[in-house]
């Protein structure tokens, strides 16, 4: 397991790796570079993508920066027809509206509550709502381009709106999906590699949908933070928050500009002390198409049938306590992702309860068959979008 943390020498180590500075030689394809991130002029991609040879090597050299560079890489006009970002912003309101009236709205995993307004699950919502608009929205180069440069052809798109009102408080900084939406216990049950492995699933993005001003809380980023090995354990800890908070880095944004960046840069939504910009970003979260099983597996099924025999083992000591987590490890779905997050939020952590959980705790408290099916049935309805 990961070793050494809160070390003098693991914390030196991590100094060392954010204060490296980006060589433009090494971004042949940015215009500049801004504070160590390199800038890009979305116009150019378009020319780009029309010469096979020239778009590979734009991508190597997008993999380069986010993996082994800052880790981040800004796109200047990314959507430049502010028609469609108008439309879109439009139909984001809505849901906003609508979704306040309805319940009060989202909440933010990493921000205090009422310091935003989040939209879950905009990508459904908005090609319902507007196909037309999401189609020209989402046929975007730009977002194209920087998927495939870090996940390859298959990747899987979702998104969530985050509109940061006037007085919004920054986040507090942290990294992303999967591990940062875990407690430090969970995190301390996956081994090193997968610590290593859980970047390269993932991508993060956001769209402007207004200008950002600084005082508008644009979100900080530590460049190359990526790069730090036990970054998801370490970066909780009140050394590194601290060094953050006194070194981070941010852009300006203007409407239609994007940012995206590796999920394990130390990076958070900044202070808008503004009294009149209503910070509106569509956040994009960009998967890997390789993080599902081989088989499908109706898990909820199956964890009915296997519930009663394990109700069964507890009572008669034919299973240990061991055993029987083994057994629920195999038959329900043990990862709280993905869900609805309007109807299944999470509840004393950043993560909803799992199939699994509810299984565990229904075996401590000695629930009914009948019971526990009420409850896998009720999450499974949660879940659907």
């Amino acid at each position: 397991m990961i070793k050494n943390l809160g070390s003098a020498e693991a914390f030196g180590n991590f100094k060392e790796i954010v204060s490296q500075t980006t060589d433009i030689k090494k971004t042949p394809h940015a215009f500049e570079i801004a504070n160590n991130i390199p800038v890009y002029d979305g116009a150019h991609l378009e020319e780009l993508t029309a010469n096979s040879d020239k778009e590979h090597d734009l991508l190597s050299e997008w993999t380069r920066v986010f993996s082994q560079g800052a880790g981040i890489i800004v796109i200047r006009n990314g959507i430049p027809n502010h028609s469609v970002l108008d439309r879109a912003t439009e139909v984001f309101e809505s849901l906003i509206d609508a979704e306040k009236e309805q319940s009060g709205g989202g909440g933010d995993h990493f921000a205090k509550a009422g310091a935003n307004d989040r939209v879950w699950n905009a990508l459904e919502k908005h090609g319902l709502a507007d196909p037309a608009n999401f189609a020209a929205y989402y046929g975007s180069n730009a977002i194209a381009l920087a998927s495939k440069a870090w996940l390859g052809r298959g990747y899987q798109m979702t998104a969530q709106v985050n509109r940061v009102n006037p007085g919004g408080a920054a986040q507090k900084p942290h990294r992303d999906y999967h591990l940062g939406f875990m407690s430090r216990a969970q995190m301390l049950e996956f081994p090193p590699h997968v610590h290593a492995l859980s970047p390269v699933l993932t991508l993060q993005g956001a769209v402007a949908h207004c200008d950002m001003p600084l005082e508008s809380g644009p979100t900080q980023f530590l460049p190359f933070s990526q790069m730090v090995e036990d970054g998801y354990l370490s970066f909780t800890q009140d050394a590194y928050q601290s060094y953050f908070q006194e070194n981070f880095v941010q852009l300006p944004l203007k409407k239609g500009d994007m940012v995206f960046f590796n999920p394990a840069v130390m990076h958070g939504a900044g202070d808008n002390v503004t009294s009149d910009i209503y910070r509106m970003a569509n956040l994009l979260q960009v998967s890997s198409a390789f993080g599902r099983a081989m088989e499908t597996v109706n898990r909820t099924k199956l964890s009915k049938a296997i519930y009663p025999a394990l109700l069964e083992a507890k009572a008669q000591g034919t299973l240990s306590a061991r055993a029987i987590s083994n057994a629920i490890g195999c038959c329900a779905e043990g990862y709280s992702f993905p869900t609805n997050l309007d109807n299944d939020p999470p509840v004393g952590g950043l993560a909803p309860k799992t199939q699994a959980d509810i299984m565990t705790n229904a075996l401590a408290d000695q629930m009914s068959a009948d019971a526990l099916n009420a409850q896998l049935d009720a999450l499974s309805q949660r879940q659907q979008s």
